[in-house]
């Protein structure tokens, strides 16, 4: 199979690029299992001391792997996201993450879990769960911290499309900027990130996301469970193979 996630190191950045364009970096098991091994190879490698994670293509992330869903079994898939995000929230390393394309239900997760997250202001964002007869369940444990209830409860129940400005005035973005200036803004984030030390930089990360990993670690497996069986549903499954038959 081709890889479909990247890593390069260079100044002091680990880059990491989402390239499956053919779903639209959709979250399937091997873009999930490669994520998490370029996670940990950058946390790992001593020339990094910060991580960014951006996409190739029109579309930063899709969310689930609709194909993939429809054939049942999710609990596992929605377990990887878990981790993942736990995974972010832990790198002993700050996570940028740049976003030039839209981002969908799943995707959101990596989004919401991330140090700073610089988008584009023709960024879209939304969360398409309850179109599906599903939940954001397994990414509302970083979502939620991130938005006021107000905003939490409009976004999720009505699954609406909404862009980069609001999802800044939001708390879920760190800064929304025009899109020319994308490229130049991200790299002033990281130039300022990589002028702290490691332990500093690592110790900072682990005061600020204390309470986000205790979230997760406390409400992880429920949410897994409960992702899973709305994914195996009867309602799920009829509106995923309608969104399949709409999309080809």
């Amino acid at each position: 199979m081709s890889e479909l996630v990247h890593l390069d190191v260079a100044d002091d950045v680990a880059t990491i690029t989402l390239d499956s364009e053919h779903n639209r970096n959709a979250l399937s098991r091997q873009l999930v299992s490669e994520l998490s091994r370029r996670l940990d190879d950058a946390g790992d490698d001593d020339s990094a001391r910060a991580v960014l994670v951006r996409s190739a293509g029109t579309v930063f992330c899709s969310g689930a792997d609709l194909t993939e869903a429809a054939g049942g079994g999710m609990v596992e898939g929605a377990k990887a996201l878990i981790a993942l995000q736990r995974q972010i929230a832990t790198l002993p390393k700050p996570v940028v993450v740049e976003l030039a394309g839209a981002v969908r239900a799943g995707g959101l997760g990596i989004v919401g879990a991330a140090d700073l997250v610089i988008a584009a202001e023709s960024v879209t964002f939304a969360l398409t769960e309850v179109r599906l007869a599903l939940a954001p369940a397994v990414i509302s444990v970083s979502l939620l911290p991130r938005f006021t209830a107000r905003a939490a409860a409009d976004l999720f129940l009505t699954g609406r499309t909404f862009d980069a400005t609001e999802a800044a005035q939001h708390g879920l973005v760190t800064r929304a900027v025009p899109d020319a200036e994308l490229q130049a803004e991200v790299a002033r984030s990281l130039g300022d990130l990589v002028k702290g030390y490691p332990q500093g930089l690592r110790e900072t990360k682990t005061l600020l996301n204390h309470d986000l990993v205790a979230r997760i670690d406390a409400l992880g497996d429920d949410l897994a469970r409960l992702s899973g069986e709305l994914f195996g549903s009867d309602q799920a499954r009829e509106a995923m193979t309608a969104f399949l038959h709409r999309t080809k």
